[in-house]
């Protein structure tokens, strides 16, 4: 039988994310070597696609995961888990509630954490919800202590040409009174 049949079977036909029944193909989770039953999904050309493009995602659609991410087909957790990831960078509370409840084996955690770095994007946003670029300049909207500077920043500082913590979305650097700093974003606007 075939890898295609046998992944049908499995999934009576429907998407393994979504539930559709139509334009199902075939989706290896990356990474992979090969082509196995453990490693590959059904899944429709609308999961499919919004898959390999964030920035078409609509978010309504992954609302699926809500039952999807109990499968017991690791490579169906794997994929939820990611997406999950993705919509909480965007913002979606929901996912990150699903995300505290989700459980994964460590191997397959392990798994999903292999490729998550090229499906999330990190978005840094100032207390506005304004998108925040390397580069660009904030002001403080608030007195803050800066810890082993010895000084406060006042209200109303600017930080010139920030960069971003490619780690963490909430954190930016910069340099105050000639001194280089991190900010967490909520504390800071766009100018």
């Amino acid at each position: 039988m075939s890898l295609l049949k046998r992944l049908e079977e499995r999934s009576s036909n429907s998407c393994e994310l979504c539930g559709s029944t139509t334009n199902l193909d075939l989706y290896e989770v990356p990474p992979s070597s090969e082509r196995v039953d453990e490693d590959t999904i059904l899944i429709c050309d609308t999961c499919s696609s919004q898959i390999e493009d964030a920035d078409a995602i609509d978010v309504n659609h992954w609302r699926c995961l809500n039952d999807s991410m109990w499968s017991e087909v690791s490579a169906v957790k794997v994929v939820a888990w990611r997406m999950l990831n993705t919509l909480q960078s965007k913002g979606e509370g929901w996912a990150q509630d699903n995300l505290g409840m989700m459980y994964m084996e460590d191997a397959t955690l392990e798994w999903a954490k292999k490729a998550i770095a090229k499906t999330v994007k990190l978005v840094h946003k100032d207390s506005n919800g304004s998108v925040l670029t390397a580069g660009d300049s904030v002001v403080l909207i608030k007195d803050l202590k800066v810890k082993g500077g010895g000084f406060t920043a006042k209200r109303g500082t600017a930080m010139r040409r920030i960069s971003l913590n490619h780690e963490n979305e909430k954190y930016i650097e910069g340099k105050i009174d000639g001194q280089q700093v991190v900010l967490i974003t909520d504390y800071v606007k766009k100018l």
